[in-house]
């Protein structure tokens, strides 16, 4: 590209005498010289982190949707508070260890994972021996184990039951979530914004499950998860087994994100309150994975689906 100096010195030197000819060519030589013009980023479409662009078309959109409730202004402000929707979906893949300890010796559930929190996917792998592992493809649930002890527990149902609990707010910005503002809290003297989540007809496997969010009044996070298990396996007959009660146990930020580091679990009480505490969940080694493709999150060859 010729800029506005080398316009002046052409100029200036087809003015000058022909003996001065030859310094005019190579003046004109070195600055008509064309800059070469970067390539226009690429995106990597191999990546599970998907284009800026197609994060903003989402988040604009929840943002709408959200505010036009008393419900969904509570959600959106707690988004916000939590780091951004925005941001949360522009840090790609997330990976943690989930350790749930029920304090009754009853079966743990402890596994390190990675979700594809843009399509709700997830892998699961023993912290002690990764060659275990299992998953959510986004319509199936799959195993790859040798080792029946690896995951003495419903793999089906665990793939993505502990983003729901560690994931939240963020976890309410797709369809199919319905959202309902109840009556304020007040639990260990603090104040809370107090909303329903349930989910419509076909959402998961277990759409009659549903949870309840307190929201900080003055710094808008959430603080308490209520939630019901009805998961069909467990309850052939329909029904659902008593509410509990989680309390966060601490948080920290992750590439701008306030996530919760664990949560002490009780029986709700028939005053809606704590009860009996009965599990201790610990969520480490949080990280986000911008980097992680698409692939990693397919069933691989050999799983065994999960029905």
């Amino acid at each position: 590209m010729i800029n506005n100096l080398t316009i002046i010195m052409k100029y200036t030197f087809l003015t000058i005498a022909a003996s001065a000819l030859l310094t005019i060519t190579s003046c004109k030589q070195e600055n008509t010289t064309a800059t070469p013009v970067p390539e226009a980023a690429t995106v990597n479409e191999n990546l599970a982190k998907v284009e800026t662009s197609w994060i903003t078309e989402r988040v604009a959109k929840t943002e709408k949707r959200l505010n036009s409730t008393e419900a969904g202004k509570i959600v959106w402000q707690s988004m916000e508070a939590h780091g951004g929707l925005q941001r949360f979906f522009e840090n790609g893949p997330l990976s943690f260890r989930f350790d749930y300890v029920p304090l009754d010796g009853s079966t743990r559930r402890y596994t390190d994972e990675t979700l594809d929190t843009w399509n709700n996917k997830a892998v699961h792998w023993n912290p002690e021996d990764t060659t275990q592992r299992f998953g959510w493809d986004g319509e199936k649930a799959w195993k790859q184990v040798t080792d029946s002890t690896a995951f003495p527990f419903d793999m089906r149902f665990w793939a993505l039951t502990p983003y729901y609990l560690a994931g939240s707010p963020f976890i309410l910005d797709g369809e199919g979530v319905n959202l309902e503002k109840l009556e304020d809290k007040t639990f260990k003297d603090n104040n809370y914004d107090v909303v329903k989540i349930t989910f419509s007809e076909g959402t998961g496997d277990a759409p009659d499950d549903y949870y309840i969010i307190y929201v900080g009044k003055e710094d808008n996070k959430v603080a308490v998860v209520r939630y019901i298990v009805s998961y069909p396996k467990y309850f052939p007959n329909g029904g659902a087994a008593p509410e509990k009660l989680m309390e966060v146990q601490g948080t920290t930020i992750v590439n701008g994100i306030e996530l919760p580091t664990g949560f002490h679990t009780y029986w709700l009480t028939k005053d809606e309150e704590a009860g009996e505490h009965i599990t201790n969940i610990t969520i480490d080694n949080i990280r986000f994975n911008p980097e992680v493709e698409k692939s990693y999150f397919d069933i691989p060859e050999g799983a065994t689906i999960i029905e």
